[in-house]
């Protein structure tokens, strides 16, 4: 089977895409885990001051499009809301958490930022795999 952009719904990408932006921003806010966030990373206020909101939030959202337009790609001809969920659920867990807690092993980072980028690349993709799943 060869997949193409038509077989894909590209308005479902990109609300997912969306909601994936939408929920990063609420979980690295100071509303949920900023604070262990920038602790973990060794980030200041200042830091983020600093940092050009233009390019950090752009290159978030491109890289949000591309993730939920790879999970379209694997979801094709899949329509069951439970089997996409639990597809976005373990590309998250066993696909991006994974290659995480290697990196984070190795680079001797503090499982409290493993615990928290993982955690939203888990619910990111669960996530952009439902909005797919209830768009197909």
């Amino acid at each position: 089977m060869v997949l193409t952009l038509d077989s894909i719904n590209l308005w479902a990408v990109l609300l997912a895409a969306l909601s994936s932006f939408m929920v990063g921003g609420i979980w690295y806010s100071p509303l949920l885990f900023q604070q262990t966030w920038m602790e973990g990373c060794g980030l200041t206020e200042l830091d983020l001051k600093n940092s050009d909101p233009r390019l950090t939030f752009g290159v978030a959202l491109l890289m949000s499009l591309l993730a939920s337009l790879f999970m379209a790609f694997v979801l094709v001809g899949n329509t069951s809301l439970l089997s996409a969920g639990l597809y976005g659920f373990g590309v998250g867990t066993f696909f991006v958490s994974s290659a995480l807690g290697i990196s984070y092993i190795f680079e001797q980072r503090p499982l409290k930022l493993f615990l928290v980028n993982g955690g939203y690349h888990i619910l990111q993709f669960t996530l952009i795999s439902v909005v797919l799943g209830l768009m197909s």
